[in-house]
């Protein structure tokens, strides 16, 4: 059923629980479809104005987040060599230390983005955060500089007799990483919106310049990358580990210069309030209207509270029929109104508009679980392919060895080199067969990316399998490989692959499945993502290494590769791949694509409620 845009209820007060945001500041009130605004946004524009924003503050945003990643990532991308080699812990060890860090950092921007839009706003959150950070790097070159703080070395024939860290080598450890999860937490959600908070959306030259900004900020990301798996990873594996964590330190000191010293170019929001209270107010408000009889159809006999909506929210959306219980939460009944038109109980009464929010919500909850499974395909790049990496010959060259933290490379090089051709060849191939505008549907895309993942584990277990074989009919005593590393490109050029169609197809799928303001918990469901796999990666590791050894036999992932089964391991995950994906089609072929009108067109197009991807059934 379509609903008719309520003009004439313009000058009803918005819902207090409502989602669109408000601008206690007067300075967040951009708008990108460039609609009319009313008097006082039209005085909240001059504010902004005055504020200097633009790309002279954008220079020193994007110079801080690049100096910020370049310092992060820095130290990070060869922590799996660092954990084994310098504090000689166990490869299970190592990989549970990365996993469990990696998860708790990808659930920390849940709570910097509560804080920022809640309490103190988002430069002094990027500020805190900052200094986090830094003090984390300093902390983690600390361990690598001063003896005290990691084992002693060890030269011995066999590394895994060498003695581990201690109890206070490995708290200063943990110390650092918590340092470096709590300035995850506030940089993340806040860098971008930040710099888009510089921008005046209702102008061309503000619509152009957050467009370009997003260009800026995934290319200077992809140089970083580059750098830090080649650069710094060389410095560190090849030169000092304490040159090669000085270096990403001392550019997250200027980093945290260069952000402070554009302090009078910014223009500042203030803290606009939580939108997880607005979900909540949904849920309470349906659960106390619970016994109310809502027909399936509009029949008239029900009034559905449906005011205009603030200049901020982008599209209006639809009544649908998917999970009608929340439409209690929309019904008017007797009290729930004010003389003036507005609720009298947030928490009793949300607009239509929120309600149909909250249901993107829960349509895209089962499509998100389905790809924490496939993501936990990629956490092993870091982990158990360095493992294989180290046993391996990596030499290019009489002179020149590979770093065993680089060979991601080879999947940032098939995403650099593979998205071209999708975007100017497979999509026009693909849009002339299916009449689709994208080529392929975005879930359609997320399930290749599965697909990619399945295969690149059973690619890995096939290339462990060889290597292994190799290893002990060489009979090295270290366990070294008469083998090529490059043998490990075929399940990296496959998991670039799962990136480019699985992750990309994730951003672009939450970015527009979500109401165009709620895209800070889009991108907070897709960090999330990254936590589940790490977890889950985890949880298998544990699980694995603790009931797949025992009586004289050794565990799959023994500290000895060569009397381990890694590539059962890898075998496992892509069975579970394959559950994963079945679940993944299920609730693909369930699931409404979102439509949303602009505001301006609303009256003009009264299309139907959702846009099926198959004549799927309601979830």
């Amino acid at each position: 059923m379509v609903l008719e845009d309520k003009n004439d209820g313009s000058s009803l007060p918005q819902p207090p629980g409502s989602f669109s945001k408000s601008s206690p500041s007067g300075l967040d009130v951009t708008d990108p479809y460039n609609r009319k605004s009313s008097p006082e946004s039209s005085s909240d524009a001059k504010k902004v104005e005055k504020k200097p924003g633009g790309w002279r503050a954008i220079s020193f945003i994007l110079g801080n987040e690049t100096l910020e990643r370049l310092g992060t990532i820095g130290l990070l991308a060869n922590f799996m060599v660092y954990l084994t080699k310098v504090f000689h812990l166990e490869q299970v060890a190592a990989a549970n230390v990365i996993n469990i860090w990696s998860g708790f950092t990808n659930l920390t921007p849940l709570v910097g983005a509560f804080i920022s839009d809640t309490y103190i706003g988002r430069f002094k959150t990027i500020a805190f955060a900052s200094f986090a950070t830094l003090l984390g790097l300093i902390t983690i070159t600390l361990t690598a500089s001063l003896p005290q703080l990691h084992p002693a070395s060890c030269h011995s024939q066999n590394p895994l007799s060498c003695a581990g860290p201690n109890k206070l080598q490995f708290g200063v450890l943990l110390l650092g990483l918590c340092f470096l999860s709590i300035g995850s937490g506030g940089i993340r959600p806040c860098s971008i919106p930040f710099g888009v908070d510089q921008f005046d959306q209702r102008t061309d030259e503000g619509v152009k310049g957050v467009a370009s900004f997003f260009n800026w900020y995934y290319m200077t990301f992809t140089i970083v990358l580059l750098i830090t798996q080649t650069v710094v990873v060389y410095i560190q594996d090849q030169v000092s580990w304490i040159i090669g964590f000085s270096i990403p330190t001392g550019l997250m000191a200027l980093a945290v210069v260069m952000f402070f010293a554009g302090m009078k170019r910014y223009i500042y929001v203030k803290p606009e309030g939580s939108i997880f209270s607005g979900i909540a107010q949904v849920i309470v408000a349906a659960r106390k209207k619970r016994k109310l009889k809502v027909p399936a159809e509009d029949d008239g006999t029900v009034t559905y509270y449906d005011p205009a909506i603030k200049s901020t929210v982008l599209s209006k959306l639809h009544r649908s029929n998917q999970f009608r219980c929340l439409d209690k939460a929309a019904v008017v009944t007797e009290g729930d109104l004010t003389p003036e038109g507005a609720p009298a109980n947030k928490w009793r009464l949300c607009s239509v508009q929120e309600v149909e929010e909250v249901k993107c919500l829960i349509r895209i909850v089962p499509v998100w679980s389905a790809g924490i499974i496939s993501l936990a395909a990629m956490t092993q790049q870091g982990t158990f392919t360095v493992s294989q990496a180290l046993k391996m010959d990596r030499h290019l060259g009489p002179n020149f060895e590979i770093p065993a933290g680089s060979l991601s490379v080879i999947s940032l090089l098939t995403i650099g080199i593979f998205l071209p051709f999708y975007d100017r060849v497979f999509v026009p191939f693909a849009r002339r067969v299916t009449g689709h505008k994208s080529g392929i549907t975005l879930l359609q895309r997320i399930g290749t990316g599965i697909v990619f993942a399945i295969f690149s584990m059973i690619v890995a277990g096939i290339v462990e399998r060889m290597r292994r074989i190799r290893s002990i009919n060489a009979g090295d005593p270290t366990g070294m490989t008469p083998m090529s590393v490059f043998w490990l490109s075929p399940q990296l050029i496959l998991m670039g692959l799962c990136e480019a169609f699985n992750i990309i197809g994730q951003i672009e799928f939450f970015n527009s499945q979500f109401p165009e303001h709620m895209r800070s918990i889009a991108n907070s469901l897709f960090s999330l993502s990254f936590a589940g796999s790490s977890y889950l990666s985890s949880f298998l590791v544990t699980i694995v290494h603790k009931f797949t050894g025992g009586h004289d036999r050794p565990d799959w992932l023994n500290k000895n590769l060569n009397a381990g089964k890694l590539d059962y391991f890898y075998y496992l995950i892509a069975v579970l791949g394959v559950f994963n994906l079945v679940y993944f089609w299920y609730c693909a072929r369930g699931y409404r694509y979102k439509v949303g009108l602009p505001i301006e067109d609303f009256e003009e197009d009264k299309r139907s409620d959702d846009v099926e991807m198959t004549s799927s059934k309601p979830m």
